[in-house]
């Protein structure tokens, strides 16, 4: 890990942290807007997760995704990964003995699906280039862990203009499709229909 990418990552740590000291375990305390935009970004990352799969969810937050897949067939069992001890703490009270959060990162190949849901959107005042590598070795230490395949969103480059913000990263969807075709897998989904400012990337290995 770069000096780089771990204050990168402590910077954000402390930006959800005062999110979650001002709104509690709610979408609103990990930086969403409503539940309902919350679940639908859960509906789309969920393509790629099959009855009986491991989910490692990284940047669970208080670990909502848990919440959702347990209103599905899923059945399967599910890892919460978060930096913040203050998050993990909360996820741990309200999920107590459901699933697993952690502050450490699982293995390679000890999981079948990674997701990550709202990960890559707040970069603060962190210079455009070095958040965009903190962002793609981020993906792809998340694909490393997989055994089937990942998903993950972004913000989208096409959004109107009058609502982007300089705090957050706006990415471009071709891009995000040719890193991952590139550097982890063809086998590759882009989701950029689903009503929100904002696209889901589903890759899968190849067999």
């Amino acid at each position: 890990m770069t000096n780089d990418h771990a204050s990168i990552e402590s910077r954000v740590v402390d930006y959800y942290e005062s999110k979650l000291r001002a709104h509690g375990a709610t979408p609103a305390g990990v930086d969403w807007n409503s539940e309902d935009s919350q679940r639908r970004r859960f509906v789309e990352l969920s393509r790629i997760i099959e009855r009986g799969h491991t989910v490692l969810d990284v940047g669970c937050g208080y670990g909502g995704l848990l919440d959702h897949l347990e209103t599905t067939d899923w059945q399967g069992s599910y890892i919460g990964f978060d930096l913040s001890t203050a998050m993990l703490a909360e996820a741990k009270r309200i999920h107590r003995g459901r699933g697993q959060f952690v502050s450490t990162m699982p293995s390679d190949r000890s999981v079948d699906v990674v997701v990550a849901s709202g990960l890559f959107n707040v970069k603060l005042d962190i210079d455009d280039d070095k958040w965009q590598q903190h962002v793609d070795q981020t993906v792809l230490a998340m694909f490393a862990t997989c055994r089937i395949g990942m998903a993950f969103n972004v913000l989208t480059s096409y959004s109107d203009p009058e609502r982007m913000r300089p705090t957050l990263h706006y990415g471009s969807p071709s891009r995000y499709f040719d890193f991952v075709a590139g550097n982890c897998s063809r086998r590759v989904s882009l989701l950029h229909d689903y009503g929100l400012f904002e696209f889901t990337i589903l890759v899968r290995r190849q067999t």
